[in-house]
């Protein structure tokens, strides 16, 4: 369905933005896997979505339009226009980094030799009619606990799933995109198609100032997305601070591009053709506007406006929440490492960051070798049940409540 097709119908505003919430989201891990794999096909799934997140910020527009009755009305909803629009501006960010494997604009070979150490992988998979996954609910797959691997979204006969649960059941010709590390996609590809799955080759990186000019985008992209989860949290739970982080995490991500840039031009005299580079600097313009996005999100709760009960009903229908922990210096965390205390197989929750106690130090996408000490601030996504048992580790109330 094309956005121009779309016609007024009563739909649930709360409904529409967890689903503009989970997508946006979506986009940003699909989208930075179609350019590690050059994958023409994942990147048209991005544009597909694309596709979808304009219809969705359409029917909230004209959702939003409909139920302003007074001049009182309409203040109250102007912020969740600004969360509606950021969420597209994330989505338009998101096609222009498919659009580099699309229209193969050009990218050195140093942006896949840095990626697959900054992300966990995204594919794209076809369930078949063969496979033990066919007909069966992920609940009793058991899939994320078994390989690791989860399934972040489904397209069905042109439909999204974009936030399958336990109860969802897996049917023969489903599209699914999985997100985990490559041992885990090489187990669960070859289950769900009957064909084995070959990670991207990493080729050696050449030229040093182009590995530095990929490092600082790799570092955007990290900051970008950990600026869209804090940002709906400091939306659902109406936090300053959090959306604090969120106005410094922007800023970062403005001084990584000024570098990015410098090193950029400095490596353009060294490679045999500088056109090559213009993949590269548009998906550095794509990543600082998912970080600007993010900020737009937050700064109704900057400036002390208290966010419309539709908007903080729908963070908190989405999929996963985001919560902030203090590491308590006596806790069963502190100074051990996320690995050895199986933080996510035993609380189902993953650490996304880490800002180190007593300075402004981010450790974005932490490891399972990545030490916490006492006094540490980590963020962490999962499930409500998920993040009771992470609290009782780190020995500290969490330091936002729903």
């Amino acid at each position: 369905m094309n956005p121009e097709d779309i016609e007024y119908e009563p739909v649930s505003v709360k409904a529409v933005l967890a689903e503009m919430k989970d997508t946006a989201e979506l986009l940003i891990d699909l989208s930075y896997s179609a350019v590690l794999h050059a994958n023409d096909d994942l990147a048209a799934e991005v544009l597909d979505l694309e596709e979808r997140m304009d219809i969705l910020q359409l029917q909230a527009r004209m959702s939003l339009m409909m139920a302003a009755r007074s001049p009182e009305d309409a203040e109250e909803l102007a912020p969740v226009l600004g969360v509606v629009g950021a969420a597209e501006k994330i989505s338009d960010a998101a096609g222009d980094i498919a659009k580099v494997v699309i229209e193969d604009i050009g990218l050195p070979d140093a942006i896949r030799a840095a990626l697959p150490e900054a992300v966990e992988t995204t594919i794209r998979c076809e369930l078949t009619d063969e496979s033990p996954y066919a007909g069966r609910d992920l609940g009793d797959i058991n899939m994320e606990t078994e390989t690791g691997v989860r399934v972040v979204a489904i397209h069905r006969a042109g439909e999204w799933v974009t936030n399958p649960d336990h109860e969802t059941t897996l049917r023969a010709g489903d599209v699914l995109l999985l997100r985990g590390r490559d041992d885990g996609l090489q187990t669960v590809h070859e289950a769900a198609t009957g064909l084995r799955y070959d990670p991207p080759d990493v080729p050696e990186p050449t030229i040093e100032d182009l590995e530095r000019a990929v490092d600082s985008i790799v570092l955007m992209k990290d900051m970008s997305e950990l600026a869209v989860d804090l940002a709906y949290g400091a939306v659902l739970f109406d936090s300053e601070g959090v959306a604090e982080e969120v106005e410094e995490l922007e800023a970062e991500v403005d001084a990584l591009k000024s570098r990015f840039e410098a090193w950029t031009l400095r490596a353009a005299s060294r490679v045999e053709d500088p056109v090559s580079l213009r993949g590269l600097v548009q998906l550095a313009g794509a990543t600082e506007m998912i970080s600007d996005a993010a900020l737009e999100i937050a700064e109704g709760v900057l400036r002390g406006i208290d966010a419309h009960p539709v908007v903080a009903a729908a963070v908190k229908e989405s999929d996963e929440v985001i919560i902030r922990l203090r590491v308590a210096p006596r806790s069963d965390l502190a100074e051990a490492t996320l690995g050895d205390r199986r933080v996510k197989t035993e609380t189902g929750m993953r650490v996304i960051a880490v800002r180190r106690a007593g300075g402004r130090e981010w450790v974005v996408s932490p490891g399972s070798e990545t030490r916490l000490h006492g006094g540490d601030l980590i963020i962490a996504k999962g499930t409500r049940a998920g993040a009771e048992r992470l609290g009782e580790l780190v020995g500290d109330e969490r330091e936002f409540d729903e």
